[in-house]
């Protein structure tokens, strides 16, 4: 069912892309409700001024509508956005002389805060369970950490994280292998909620 959905989600955002480099402001307007949020959260989880990581986002869709022409067609859109995101990012720290005339962003520090959706848990001994992983996840490198919430959060692939990165990837599925290792040494032995978290599924 799961994957049914986000066949769905990816067709309806290739869509909403294809209608947009052909002008259309309504598809533009769609694309910028469903991303705006994701992609704040996403460059906030770098910088502490969210009012930067409006500014970054805000510039991220303009140069989409402007440049829509010269765009591709066929892009993965929420990994396209959010790699745009974080190199915006690093264009504007380093215009702001925070990052040292480079813009390699592995000198940013991914930084967000995993909350794990409790809403539709009722067990008591289930919500234990979710506050460990947020503990266990939050505690995770910053690289890592980031490379978990690309994979398991926004439903990206490893192909898409390595090129949001700019590492190969084989250096994500490292890394993504090296936290997945550590989660479950620290989670113990049963597994089912914890795949079941993870996946995003809760």
């Amino acid at each position: 069912m799961k994957e049914i959905i986000n066949k769905y989600k990816l067709d309806t955002d290739l869509t909403l892309w294809l209608e947009m480099i052909n002008g259309s402001e309504s598809a533009f307007s769609e694309l910028f409700e469903l991303y705006n949020k994701t992609l704040v959260n996403y460059v906030h989880s770098f910088v502490k001024d969210k009012s930067m990581a409006q500014d970054c986002v805000q510039d991220v869709f303009m140069d989409v509508w402007i440049y829509r022409k010269k765009l591709q067609s066929t892009v993965p859109v929420k990994a396209y956005l959010l790699s745009a995101a974080r190199k915006r990012l690093a264009r504007k720290l380093e215009r702001d002389r925070i990052f040292f005339k480079s813009t390699n962003t592995d000198n940013i520090e991914f930084a967000l805060d995993f909350t794990i959706e409790y809403k539709i848990i009722a067990d008591e001994q289930q919500l234990a369970q979710a506050s460990k992983l947020n503990e266990i996840l939050n505690k995770l490198p910053a690289r890592q950490k980031e490379a978990i919430y690309l994979r398991y959060f926004q439903g990206l692939n490893p192909q898409q994280i390595s090129e949001i990165l700019e590492v190969n990837y084989q250096s994500v599925n490292n890394l993504i292998h090296r936290a997945v290792v550590h989660i479950k040494s620290q989670w113990g032995t049963d597994f089912s909620l914890l795949l079941l978290l993870i996946s995003g599924n809760i």
